[in-house]
């Protein structure tokens, strides 16, 4: 009877973890953690951004690993440098003026490939809103398949050890990181604001030709899912240098929405004491290397990061 009682309340008290669980945002395939994330995928130990360069690539270069695939590119804009071209982990990618595009050939040779290694043409995945026909590949001075855009190769720089580092750009004179067409990255000239979308919800949708209907915010731009944050219990993974780049959506009336299901439509505290908003349980955010509404770089950034459904889902997200 004893053994009983006990199987009867274990049950019970699963089924009413199970209910708090499934109530809230909960989806096959979805992916939580504990640990902090700056907003990308972080290199592996013993990769292109670990300690293993230490204080000088060239004499660490005898330990240099082979280069990792890029992944999904992606473009980031710098205050500093303009339009810049990265890897999926955020890792600058960087061209050579002694290169050339026409035709495609390195003139990085096997013990220059040691502190600027060669970005594998593999996996590589064009950025969102690049001319596909602008990625092709070269054969390097230790016969890999390089990843070119325009023409010209692409390099990571082994003194890069976090993402949105740029400490290659002039070196030598030589090399500078790549804009999204090849060329060297440049500060754009300024720009006419662009015009405010007019009398949208706080929240609301739009259709975008490749992603089908996502959300945006009042302004137009683009909102956002991490898959390293859960929905039960709510928990944003995204703090310090993530949450600058990754802007979290502040609370919004559930009157002032539109087109958006109300169901684990709530908000929550954040690590910073700051609340933030959730579609169906899952923490939203907006990215600051979308510039105007319409804008979609955030997608696919470090594999982690994609535009949000009204349902709070990831579009476009593997399963």
């Amino acid at each position: 009877m004893k053994t009983s009682w006990r199987s009867a309340s274990l049950v019970a008290t699963a089924a009413a973890l199970l209910a708090l669980t499934t109530a809230c945002g909960q989806e096959d395939g979805g992916t939580s953690t504990n640990g902090q994330n700056v907003g990308n995928a972080a290199p592996a130990q013993g990769g292109y951004g670990s300690d293993g360069y230490g204080s000088s690539a060239q004499d660490k270069a005898d330990a240099a690993p082979k280069a990792k695939a890029a992944g999904q590119l992606a473009v980031w804009d710098s205050k500093k440098l303009g339009k810049v071209v990265t890897d999926s982990a955020g890792f600058t990618l960087y061209r050579f003026d002694k290169d050339t595009a026409q035709p495609p050939k390195s003139n990085c040779d096997a013990a220059c490939l040691k502190a600027w290694p060669a970005v594998p043409a593999s996996g590589a995945k064009v950025a969102p809103g690049v001319d596909p026909s602008l990625i092709d590949e070269v054969t390097a001075a230790d016969g890999t398949k390089q990843l070119t855009i325009d023409g010209w190769p692409m390099y990571r720089y082994a003194m890069d050890t976090n993402p949105g580092d740029a400490k290659g750009q002039g070196v030598g004179g030589t090399w500078y990181a790549a804009a999204p067409d090849g060329k060297k990255a440049s500060p754009a000239a300024a720009e006419e604001p662009a015009e405010q979308p007019a009398d949208l919800a706080g929240l609301s949708t739009r259709k975008d030709p490749e992603l089908g209907e996502i959300v945006v915010d009042k302004n137009g731009m683009t909102v956002y899912r991490f898959l390293k944050d859960s929905a039960w219990p709510i928990k944003s993974n995204c703090v310090g240098a993530c949450a600058q780049k990754w802007p979290a959506v502040a609370p919004v009336a559930k009157n002032d929405t539109e087109n958006i299901p109300l169901k684990g439509y709530m908000t929550f505290d954040r690590p910073d004491g700051t609340k933030q908003q959730t579609l169906n349980c899952w923490p939203v955010y907006t990215f600051s290397g979308d510039k105007k509404p319409g804008d979609t770089n955030g997608q696919g950034v470090g594999g982690t990061w994609y535009a949000a459904s009204p349902e709070g889902k990831p579009v476009g997200a593997p399963k």
